[in-house]
């Protein structure tokens, strides 16, 4: 009976890895074995790692923009509301948050410090603030009057090579008298003295005798004290027509015990018209002045 030999070239393969495994001192571990779940830790630990390291850069990433939201929101803010808040928070007694605390220093832990301009001020502020005045920039050029000039045009240089400023100047309407205007000085129930005031358009009148007309002795009066200034003025007649006429009037130079005409004190520095038969008094003094002119008489 011959030989089946069908069946030997299917187990000589198998021989022969066998053979060669045991040869090479390899084992051959099934698919579910040992070896195969050393991989799998291995790359789960790796996976762990990297989302790990993910977390940590999402989180920095996190923080730095809350950081750069904070510095943001903090520049944009007013000065004043900064500082209003920093005195509420000063005035207002603090609580201590443990737990928030450790969350803002880990969460802004690598915030920059505000600078020393922004600082929320401890101090408390009035709400009412001084208005300084401007301060005058002496640099730039004044065209303002100076007085320097009417000065100069105002001053009388005397003998002894001093100088007096006049402290009245006649108006553009100043006109020389036409009729005889003079004034009677009475003390008392006598006649003192007779003053002629039409050679002139102006008189000035006080005690410094170096500048004045008429001169006038008693302490109580100023130096500069009044001026009898003759004016030209337009009057209408009956018939409505506008002429010219010289009128006196007297003007106070701001004297200390005023200038009385016919006992009432006259305002300072405006021109009062006269009249014939007013009765002029110079501050304190007793003597009387009557003006009077030709035609009255």
């Amino acid at each position: 009976m011959p030989r089946d030999t069908s069946a030997s070239p299917r187990r000589r393969p198998r021989a022969r890895e066998e053979d060669r495994s045991e040869r090479r001192g390899k084992k051959d571990y099934p698919r579910t074995g040992r070896a195969h779940d050393n991989g799998y830790e291995r790359n789960s630990d790796r996976r762990r790692d990297k989302d790990d390291n993910d977390r940590r850069v999402r989180h920095d990433d996190y923080r730095r923009r809350d950081d750069r939201r904070d510095r943001d929101r903090d520049s944009r803010r007013p000065n004043r509301e900064r500082d209003r808040e920093g005195q509420d928070d000063h005035d207002r007694p603090s609580r201590p948050n443990h737990k928030r605390d450790r969350e803002v220093s880990s969460r802004r832990s690598a915030s920059p410090k505000r600078p020393p301009s922004i600082q929320p001020s401890a101090r408390p502020r009035s709400s009412s603030r001084s208005k300084s005045p401007l301060p005058i920039d002496k640099a730039k050029p004044n065209f303002a009057n100076s007085g320097l000039l009417a000065a100069e045009t105002n001053a009388v240089k005397l003998t002894d090579g001093t100088s007096t400023i006049l402290k009245y100047n006649e108006p553009p309407e100043a006109r020389k008298p036409t009729l005889g205007w003079r004034l009677y000085v009475f003390k008392g129930s006598e006649q003192a003295e007779l003053l002629h005031i039409h050679r002139q358009s102006a008189y000035l009148i006080g005690r410094d005798r170096t500048v004045t007309d008429i001169l006038i002795e008693h302490p109580s009066c100023s130096k500069q004290h009044a001026v009898i200034q003759h004016r030209q003025v337009t009057e209408k007649d009956e018939f409505g027509a506008s002429k010219p006429k010289n009128k006196p009037f007297i003007i106070d130079l701001e004297s200390t015990n005023s200038t009385h005409v016919n006992d009432e004190a006259i305002p300072t520095s405006r021109f009062y018209e006269l009249k014939a038969g007013d009765v002029i008094k110079f501050g304190l003094s007793n003597r009387e002045y009557v003006l009077l002119h030709d035609d009255a008489t």
